[in-house]
């Protein structure tokens, strides 16, 4: 590899693995010269279009084998990526093309009709991976956009400080912002996953969450080991048993949630889970009462990270052997873990400076792979890189030994089964629903999403609020992962002697589920 992009560090190491198997997907199977192969005349066609270093491609798509060639192609053409997740609503999906100023979509064909909305004048280019009869006019099918291209190589030479990704994550102005990497970040990010996910080379993933979200840089730190991967379209906690025991799986990725009903499953059955070396997990802590059952189970399996989409997935991780239950280690299980091997950790006050171990203060990071920015956001990025150290906005403490503990979210952030949601984009869709007059949203304790987005909604005195249709609204205008799970009804909303909303006290003051 003569630089740290994307292409040049993919490019060489795909060719090594040859036909060995890559992907498997709903019984059939991709070998590495498959996807290498697939990618390559995916990314002349994308070429033919003026697909190149700073042109936004957007992958809407479901997980599926066709992401992981669009993802090689995009990468290949040294563009940039921008990946959305059928969970997000229609509306969502419009402003990020818009934002990311996309010029290419490739969508499957559930999220077609969404891709249609923005194209043209937006979009120069359609990609459907749908039956050729079922595209409108306009529209490429995924066989066309292959068929007579070169199986060679293109010829471009992104820089490393070319933008090779756009992640979007809500925002306090309700919109989402979006989070820009290098070509040189997401290389240097790809190392830190090879190194912290301890990939050997016999590994076999099984991924089940969206591609676009954590997944998909597990799923591309795998492929540089040579890994197999099975991809799922969503989770059954059922097929996780059998996965592991017929296919020998051994690293997956789940949520707290996931790992719980992957237990509750299990039971007492016999299974062969042997194979099984790593459950990567993240989002929130694992309870002592399910990690007691998990070891059991499972074994020493269990490994936290904690990160954001300005660093991804790494800024922190609990080890294996962290995870323990004797008297001497059990206290470190309410933390994130330590410091990444490429990243520093520091706790800060409100003036940015480093405050003693074992006060409560803001999570900084400094990595190697922190983002550039965020789009078109000049004022928001400056305030969240400071002299190199991103602000998480995340409030927690160190102890002596450098394990950190989350605390709370200075930006009243919710994480529902693993899904980040922005309080305030949930309020300001409510607040457009007749009959509402003011409204607070939070994330309340819940015993399998972890948090539950529930809103507390004052009524106005026009008499229209009707909670089935404020309910019917967010459906409509939010992903599935962001719409309220409970509406409460309130007289007033609680403020602080400042005179600032007090959503501790709502939280206080849930009567429980």
């Amino acid at each position: 590899m003569t630089d740290l992009t994307l292409k040049s560090l993919f490019v060489d190491a795909l060719d090594r693995f040859g036909s060995r198997p890559a992907v498997h997907y709903q019984g059939q199977t991709y070998s590495y010269g498959d996807i290498v192969t697939a990618a390559n005349q995916l990314a002349h066609r994308l070429r033919q279009e003026g697909v190149g270093p700073g042109v936004s491609v957007a992958l809407m798509m479901s997980n599926r084998p066709e992401y992981v060639v669009a993802d090689q192609a995009i990468l290949r053409c040294g563009a940039v990526k921008v990946a959305l997740n059928d969970m997000l609503s229609a509306s969502e999906i419009d402003y990020i093309l818009r934002d990311s100023d996309a010029r290419v979509a490739i969508t499957d064909a559930g999220m077609l009709p969404v891709a249609l909305r923005s194209a043209p004048p937006l979009l120069d280019l359609v990609i459907a991976i749908a039956d050729p009869d079922e595209c409108p006019d306009g529209v490429v099918p995924w066989s066309d956009a292959l068929a007579g291209q070169p199986d060679t190589v293109p010829s471009v030479n992104p820089t490393p400080a070319d933008i090779g990704l756009i992640v979007y994550t809500g925002g306090t102005t309700g919109l989402p912002k979006g989070v820009t990497h290098t070509q040189r970040n997401l290389t240097l990010n790809l190392f830190s996953h090879v190194m912290e996910m301890g990939l050997l080379d016999d590994e076999v993933l099984l991924l089940m969450s969206p591609l676009p979200h954590s997944a998909g840089f597990l799923l591309q730190a795998g492929m540089l080991k040579g890994a197999r991967h099975f991809l799922e379209t969503k989770f059954d906690p059922e097929l996780v048993l059998q996965r592991i025991a017929a296919d020998h799986v051994t690293f997956t990725f789940m949520v707290p949630t996931m790992i719980y009903r992957v237990l509750d499953r299990a039971g007492g059955r016999e299974l062969d889970l042997g194979s099984l070396r790593t459950i990567l997990y993240g989002a929130a802590p694992i309870t002592r009462e399910r990690l007691e059952q998990g070891l059991k189970v499972l074994g020493p399996v269990f490994m936290q990270l904690y990160g954001q989409s300005e660093a991804p997935n790494f800024i922190t991780r609990l080890r294996r052997e962290d995870h323990r239950l004797d008297p001497d280690g059990e206290h470190r299980l309410a933390s994130c873990g330590q410091p990444a091997t490429m990243t520093a950790v520091k706790v800060v006050d409100e003036d940015g400076q480093e405050l003693p171990r074992g006060q409560v203060g803001e999570i900084a990071a400094y990595t190697p792979y922190t983002m550039v920015g965020y789009r078109g956001r000049p004022e928001q990025s400056a305030k969240t890189l400071r002299d190199g150290w991103l602000h998480t906005g995340d409030l927690g403490c160190m102890d002596a030994d450098g394990y950190v503990y989350l605390l709370d979210r200075k930006n009243d952030m919710i994480i529902t089964g693993g899904m980040n949601v922005y309080s305030t984009e949930v309020e300001n869709v409510a607040a457009t629903c007749p009959g509402v007059g003011q409204v607070a949203v939070v994330g309340i304790p819940h015993p399998d999403w972890g948090e539950a987005v529930v809103a507390f909604v004052v009524p106005d005195d026009t008499g229209a609020f009707d909670e089935a249709k404020l309910l019917a609204h967010c459906r409509t205008e939010l992903a599935r992962y962001k719409q309220p799970k409970a509406v409460r009804v309130v007289e007033t909303l609680p403020t602080t002697v400042y005179g600032k909303l007090d959503k501790k006290a709502l939280r206080a003051g849930w009567p429980g589920w």
